[in-house]
């Protein structure tokens, strides 16, 4: 690097996960309950159950991947080291869609919320404050960012538990089922598998986070062991949280009948369960999920962006850029604050159309690069352990994908094919119309930083 400086290897297993967990915010069971429970028949559970076993599927390869590519590029560089070096810019430009609008949908909900709450207050002034004190977190060090999303995510969990008391409480008293021992929420007679698989591909999406761990790999001591634990753990404990709260949710609500607005049921929710301060309570918790997903997403997108600069296909000047003292990439970090304050012109349903493709193509990519990698290049399925392993868990992987493909939104697709296009553009003028092959960082600089032990591992 021309700065002379790396991203600096402090962070730990329990960090990570954190993250990752900030990331996808505990509590956005609450935001798409009443929807799939419309969807699905009171049988949210059960969709949660199906995505997170496809997630897992998807996560694995994750695993797979960063354990011979450790670095921070995530799905761009998979596909770039593993399928081709055009195909991986194309990735990490529709990735970039998943990561650069998430802080931005963090900052338009804190608008939301906090208007709600303060009519009186310009809406746009709590997009600045948001945008300003999430980009000043990530600015000084990614210990601190990581220490401030662990405190957020356990005063979720925290409220989480607090819920599920006073919803054995409630049942115990007769709401919902009237008893907390029924297995109704996850099967009954007249459920249907198709609505329950429909709403388990609109909860995959709940799921993003897990995958936004990989961009961490260049700032913990040991990549190739830590990262894959802290997907897997990230994927798994959200799939936990999220079965067992909306469990809770489904006994206390067996059917949506009961909400106004089934759509938008997060204050009703607290509201029927815990009163009016419970609720207030409850809705001042919102606040910290957005906050914690927006430090997270901001981290992980400056990560993407850093690494991409390095490769030299944006400038490296600026985003191949380590702060000598804080060692963060601190230009890309003032980038996507920059970004995000667009939020003041953007309204919720664009950005958040935006985030599908992105996290889909990223997805789809990784899984086609275990098989690229592991079996046409290495040849490692001709056993019985390596076949399952390489082939037929990312097949699986893929095809979970596949389902959530075919569900996508329109306007989703529309504006990912424009996005991806303007990127296909791009990547004819970075390489002259392909007669070169795009510029790739080598990895044996990033490797060189790790401990002995590591490289010869």
């Amino acid at each position: 690097m021309e700065n002379g400086s790396t991203l600096r290897r402090s962070l730990k297993l329990w960090q990570i996960v954190m993250i990752g967990l900030a990331y996808m915010t505990p509590m956005v069971v609450f935001d798409t309950f009443g929807i799939v429970s419309n969807v699905t028949d009171g049988h949210v559970p059960t969709s949660y159950v199906i995505a997170l076993v496809g997630m897992l599927l998807t996560a694995a390869s994750y695993g797979k991947l960063v354990r011979i590519f450790p670095t921070a590029g995530s799905a761009y560089t998979y596909t770039q080291k593993a399928i081709s070096r055009r195909l991986g810019f194309l990735i990490g430009w529709a990735s970039l869609l998943d990561y650069l609008f998430l802080p931005m949908v963090n900052a338009l909900l804190t608008q939301i919320y906090l208007t709600a709450l303060f009519p009186e207050v310009p809406s746009w002034l709590w997009v600045v404050l948001f945008v300003g004190l999430v980009t000043f977190l990530n600015l000084r060090s990614v210990n601190l960012l990581a220490n401030f999303n662990a405190v957020f995510v356990l005063i979720q969990i925290t409220m989480i538990i607090v819920f599920v008391i006073l919803v054995v409480r409630g049942l115990q008293a007769g709401e919902g089922t009237g008893t907390v021992f029924s297995l109704q929420p996850f099967i009954s007679e007249d459920m249907n598998m198709g609505h329950i698989i429909t709403g388990a591909t609109i909860l995959c999406f709940s799921f993003l986070g897990f995958d936004a761990v990989t961009t961490l790999a260049e700032e913990t001591p040991n990549p190739k062991k830590t990262i894959p634990k802290a997907i897997l753990y990230t994927a798994l404990w959200g799939g936990v949280i999220f079965i067992t709260a909306s469990f809770f949710i489904q006994l206390f609500f067996p059917d949506v009948s009961r909400f106004h607005n089934p759509d938008a049921a997060l204050p009703e929710i607290a509201l029927y369960v815990g009163g009016k301060l419970f609720q207030t309570i409850f809705l001042c918790t919102t606040f910290a999920n957005t906050l914690a997903s927006g430090m997270a997403s901001h981290a992980s997108v400056s990560r993407l962006l850093y690494v991409m600069g390095r490769d030299q296909v944006f400038p490296e000047k600026w985003f191949g850029f380590i702060h000598p003292k804080w060692k963060t990439p601190s230009i890309n970090v003032l980038v996507v604050g920059a970004i995000s304050l667009s939020a003041i012109f953007f309204d919720l349903v664009t950005a958040t159309s935006l985030i599908n493709f992105g996290a889909l193509m990223a997805f789809t990519s990784v899984n086609l690069c275990v098989i690229s990698h592991f079996v046409i290049r290495e040849k490692k399925h001709r056993t019985v352990k390596g076949f399952f392993n390489y082939l037929v868990l990312p097949i699986l992987g893929a095809l979970s994908v596949g389902i959530l493909w075919f569900n996508i939104e329109k306007s989703s697709l529309i504006m990912g094919i424009i996005w991806f296009s303007i990127g296909f553009v791009y990547l004819l003028y970075l390489t002259k119309a392909f007669s070169k092959a795009p510029p790739q960082f080598k990895e044996e600089d990033v490797v060189s930083e790790l401990p002995e032990m590591q490289i010869t591992s």
